[in-house]
């Protein structure tokens, strides 16, 4: 299939308080390597998708302030191709942003696709696969997500329910299905019946859609963002003067909200997104439990270590998820799945039960005015 049509978008915005101390404000989590591949989160998303549709074809959306760290992990990152935001506004700002530019580049009847830059995909030729079965059906006119598969009732997660088959409609795209709704993270027992039924499926937040599509819903759906958008949009390659003067008068205002909520679900319930099964494996690494659970055993009792296992010495322990930022030793003692992070500044000691709440803990300091570790 030709691609010469696609262009990937890379939200890379969010603290990712949920990994705090190691992922702060100034440096987050998708300029790490959470992993220990060698790559991190940003430098994976953007190989993988480069070599889809090529480097020139991929940009990214971040704060003015990842800016010049974004740019040193991305070399091959064109000069026109990072999209700076004043401060965040959530997902469906900076996809509309990039989106309504590349179209002014482009033509309005280009392919966008939106790719978080902080999802772990482990199977790029099944990811690419999925891909293109998108870009046709957004070509049909579809706003298309790629669903992923539930292999557990999970309550971190929203789900797709998928309806009846496009594969009539979108030769291009088989496996292609149209989608009945999304419904926001559920309970355990709405999880587990959403399992059984074998119509849901996990939504990852990937999107791709044809720009005059996608800048038409916006339109309709979010009308003063859109307007707001399309001013920034209409002087973005006249200069950085008139560029950053457009952002200055018209970022600020621009409503806070994520893209499923802006597009895809009141899209939904006309019929108009489509949903391509992904085939591989994926994780948002949402929290230090997503990690371990990611990461190889250092021994038999399950310890996962990030980092320099040389730092990590325990005794009647297991099933430990350890950070050893400082390079001192920690040293576990009869310590069971706990989460230890330890980093110049900040230590966090937390149950990995509880590795959801690291969230309420940033919080907690915020209101101490401790911004200064945060």
């Amino acid at each position: 299939m030709d691609l010469r049509d696609f262009y990937a978008i890379i939200p890379a915005g969010g603290v990712g308080t949920r990994l705090w101390p190691l992922s702060r404000q100034d440096h987050p989590k998708f300029l790490y390597d959470l992993l220990g591949s060698g790559r991190t989160m940003i430098q994976g998303t953007f190989d993988r998708l480069a070599g889809i549709c090529g480097q020139d074809h991929v940009v990214v959306s971040t704060g003015r302030r990842h800016v010049a760290q974004v740019r040193a992990q991305l070399p091959g990152l064109g000069e026109d191709a990072v999209f700076p935001e004043p401060v965040p506004r959530d997902s469906t700002a900076a996809i509309a942003l990039a989106t309504a530019v590349l179209a002014r580049r482009h033509g309005d009847r280009i392919v966008v696709g939106s790719f978080a830059a902080d999802h772990v995909i482990r199977d790029d030729k099944a990811f690419g696969q999925s891909v293109r079965q998108a870009v046709a059906a957004a070509r049909a006119g579809y706003v298309t997500t790629i669903g992923m598969a539930a292999s557990r009732p999970s309550t971190a997660f929203g789900y797709i329910h998928q309806g009846p088959s496009l594969a009539a409609e979108i030769p291009d795209a088989p496996d292609a299905r149209l989608v009945s709704e999304f419904v926001e993270k559920p309970d355990a027992s709405t999880a587990q019946a959403y399992l059984s039924t074998g119509e849901y499926r996990w939504n990852a937040g990937m999107f791709v859609m044809r720009a005059d599509v996608v800048l038409s819903c916006l339109e309709r759906f979010v009308p003063d963002l859109y307007a707001s958008i399309m001013a920034i949009a209409r002087v973005w390659d006249e200069g950085a003067d008139q560029r950053n003067q457009a952002l200055d008068e018209y970022w600020p205002g621009i409503e806070k909200i994520a893209f499923d909520y802006a597009v895809a679900e009141p899209l939904s319930a006309a019929g108009g997104v489509a949903m391509v099964p992904g085939g591989f494996d994926w994780d948002d690494i949402g929290d230090f439990n997503s990690i371990a659970g990611l990461l190889p055993s250092s021994n038999r009792r399950n310890i996962k270590i990030l980092g320099d296992s040389d730092r990590v010495v325990y005794l009647d322990s297991g099933g430990d998820m350890v950070v050893p930022e400082t390079g001192r030793t920690i040293a576990l003692l009869g310590v069971d799945d706990m989460i230890v992070v330890d980093t110049p500044d900040a230590l966090l000691v937390a149950p990995r039960a509880r590795s959801q709440e690291v969230k309420d803990m940033v919080g907690k300091l915020s209101q101490y005015g401790r911004d200064d570790i945060l």
